[in-house]
């Protein structure tokens, strides 16, 4: 009677296997989310279609949650806010010149579901680096004609191509209500003049929290900032004092 052969793996073979089982606990957040370290895969194309493929493949990860933040980021086309639109569609920072960046959709999406129950309609929201302007028109959907969208850059190319960027979808008309604008100044002072605010998103790493942006924002709200290499939340109590947590590890372009 034949005895039963023993199969070895070769050595090249576990050596994929455990690259496998690393990647695997690479791409899963702290909080059991898949983080997009990588792009998602989608192809690089303009179409319309694409930014639709993009937002439903942040939903299906588990990335974003509101389905409201989801309906605005459908409408506002990424391709319109980046140098290369061949590249528009890319789970990955881009860059946008002067040194700046977009976020990557995945850290959009992230931001978006923290402060999305602070992005009603008729709340005011602050975006300081509001950077490319993206975010901004997202935002400007979202707490609509009767709130207020603020952006502050203190980059004024980026002011001036970003308000031609949101132009060129369906926030325009918020531009000209004036529901929704971008000024050149310094992010870290925020923008004391259409305070206080419901939600301030600040889109670039500063080293500790602006005490101008907490002073701006409501009782009620909250703040979502990169601080070092920390993703914060901060919510201001009803008494005004501050409730603050750190979701996760990130790494943003300095806030200057």
């Amino acid at each position: 009677m034949a005895r039963p052969t023993r199969t070895w793996l070769p050595n090249y073979m576990v050596g994929v296997a455990l690259l496998i089982i690393i990647y695997v606990n690479l791409v899963i957040s702290a909080e059991g989310q898949v983080l997009q370290l990588m792009t998602m895969g989608i192809s690089p194309s303009t179409d319309g279609n694409s930014n639709s493929k993009l937002i439903d493949r942040l939903q299906k990860y588990g990335i974003l949650h509101s389905k409201v933040a989801a309906d605005a980021m459908i409408q506002i086309d990424r391709a319109d806010y980046v140098l290369d639109r061949r590249s528009a569609y890319i789970d990955s920072p881009q860059p946008i010149g002067y040194n700046a960046t977009i976020s990557a959709p995945h850290m959009h999406a992230y931001c978006l579901d923290y402060l999305s129950e602070h992005l009603k309609p008729g709340n005011r929201v602050l975006d300081v680096g509001s950077g490319s302007g993206y975010l901004a028109a997202v935002f400007a959907l979202m707490v609509g004609e009767t709130g207020r969208t603020v952006g502050v850059e203190h980059i004024s190319q980026l002011v001036d191509r970003s308000i031609e960027s949101i132009k060129k979808g369906p926030a325009a008309h918020l531009l000209d209500k004036g529901a929704l604008s971008i000024h050149v100044g310094d992010g870290k002072k925020g923008f004391p003049d259409e305070a206080p605010y419901d939600a301030i998103h600040v889109g670039a790493a500063a080293s500790e929290i602006p005490e101008a942006l907490v002073n701006q924002l409501k009782p009620g709200g909250r703040i979502v900032i990169p601080v070092v290499d920390s993703l914060m939340i901060i919510d201001k109590l009803a008494d005004g004092t501050l409730k603050q947590k750190s979701v996760m590890d990130v790494r943003y372009v300095p806030l200057v």
